[in-house]
């Protein structure tokens, strides 16, 4: 999992950074890469951060072909993407695999790989917290963000860029269009060495995916005052073994891509799975945390009926959660269960989570097809229901969406079953 110092990830208040990091003098940053003439800078971005986010200890060189060739998007390589389908490749254990087994640039992807890291957790930062995101490199490696450029490859040039100090800011808010990884800061990066004026000095410092050729041997400068970059702030928080669980359930292949609610602040979700032939221990849950402060409690439904509403979805009930806390941010997160079940074989259950988000109207994430050609849903793999009080459902295959409601096994059982 790399240095002792990843996990201590203690609050931003607690905290005294130094004025200037740089995450390359402590062999934390993964080398930088070309993506070449196609539009995949969100797959390089995601999977650099992932692999800084492993060393010093472990060094990986995760194939971004895999990830921007998944066949649940629509897009291709050359149609570009966004965060939301590297967590969803990621989250969903199609990958990563790793550079030699997918080779990038060759036209081809081979299926059939099994994923040789698990992400479990995905923090998203606050929008444009300095401190927070200086807190992620500092403490956990490179922090996957996004700018506004009207660069495309090394070499272009811009009014934005001074190319002989490697320093960028665009000082108007635009939407993103590249994505980077930020690995430092300087608090004191003079202010005249952008192209254009800025108030104050300081700056992070971000890697790119356009080869060593670009700024300083593949690395730049972005102001503080740049009105993009620090707006969308992904870090990969926990990842682990691919032994940590035996089986994942699921059906949201591509991820978070809406949210669905009732008009408050509380929402019930409850996905339905049917366990495998042997037998199983439920551990963990997983869903996104669509926006920050969020309270959540998680239950475990035994046993469903083939036909829920057959017995007014008494089924689901709403007693005792099994286990319950609150997320500051963001994001998607694994909560282990405080009381593992041992499942039949076959059976039919179902992982429940009634989510309460301050200021929200749809806490509930969703795969959904939005038509923009960027995901191919597949309505046929699951089965959820939604309810704004625990006690009236309806199915969410309904709203042409499946529930981002995942459930993880082992088939070992554990210490204290239902």
């Amino acid at each position: 999992m790399g240095p002792a110092r990843q996990d201590r990830l203690s609050p931003v208040t607690a905290l005294s950074l130094p004025s200037r990091y740089d995450s390359r003098e402590e062999g934390r940053v993964s080398p930088v890469k070309n993506q070449g003439d196609l539009g995949t800078c969100w797959a390089f971005a995601s999977l650099q951060a992932l692999e800084s986010r492993l060393l010093p200890n472990e060094a990986w060189d995760f194939s971004e072909d895999h990830m921007s060739s998944n066949p649940n998007f629509g897009l291709g390589q050359e149609g570009g993407g966004d965060y939301t389908m590297a967590m969803a490749y990621l989250l969903s254990w199609q990958g990563p695999v790793t550079e030699e087994q997918d080779p990038y640039g060759d036209g081809v992807s081979p299926e059939g790989f099994a994923a040789v890291k698990h992400v479990q957790e995905i923090r998203m930062l606050p929008e444009l917290d300095r401190q927070q995101i200086k807190q992620a490199v500092y403490f956990g490696g490179g922090v996957q963000s996004s700018i506004y450029t009207d660069m495309d490859e090394a070499g272009c040039m811009s009014g934005y860029f001074n190319q002989e100090t490697g320093a960028y800011c665009f000082p108007e808010s635009r939407d993103s269009n590249h994505d980077v990884v930020i690995v430092g800061w300087d608090d004191d990066y003079p202010k005249e060495n952008f192209s254009v004026p800025v108030p104050e000095d300081g700056a992070f410092l971000c890697a790119n995916s356009w080869g060593t050729q670009f700024g300083q041997d593949g690395y730049f400068y972005v102001s503080y005052f740049d009105c993009n970059l620090g707006k969308i702030n992904l870090f990969y928080s926990q990842v682990e073994e691919p032994d940590n669980y035996d089986f994942i359930y699921q059906s949201d292949l591509c991820g978070w891509g809406a949210q669905i609610g009732f008009g408050e602040e509380t929402a019930w979700a409850v996905s339905v799975f049917t366990a495998g032939e042997e037998k199983e221990t439920l551990e963990a849950v997983g869903f996104y945390n669509t926006m920050k402060d969020t309270d959540y409690q998680v239950f475990v439904v035994r046993r469903v009926p083939d036909d829920p509403a057959a017995g007014d979805y008494r089924c689901f009930g709403t007693g005792k959660p099994d286990t319950e806390g609150h997320l500051d941010l963001a994001g998607y997160y694994t909560i282990p269960l405080a009381r593992q079940a041992e499942l039949e074989p076959g059976e039919r259950f179902g992982v429940m989570v009634k989510l309460t988000t301050a200021g929200a109207v749809h806490p509930i994430a969703i795969e959904y097809d939005s038509k923009d050609r960027k995901s191919r849903i597949d309505l046929k793999d699951g089965e959820g229901y939604i309810s704004p009080d625990g006690a009236c459902w309806e199915r969410v295959e309904e709203q042409k969406a499946n529930l981002c409601l995942k459930a993880y096994t082992s088939q070992e059982k554990g210490n204290e079953v239902q």
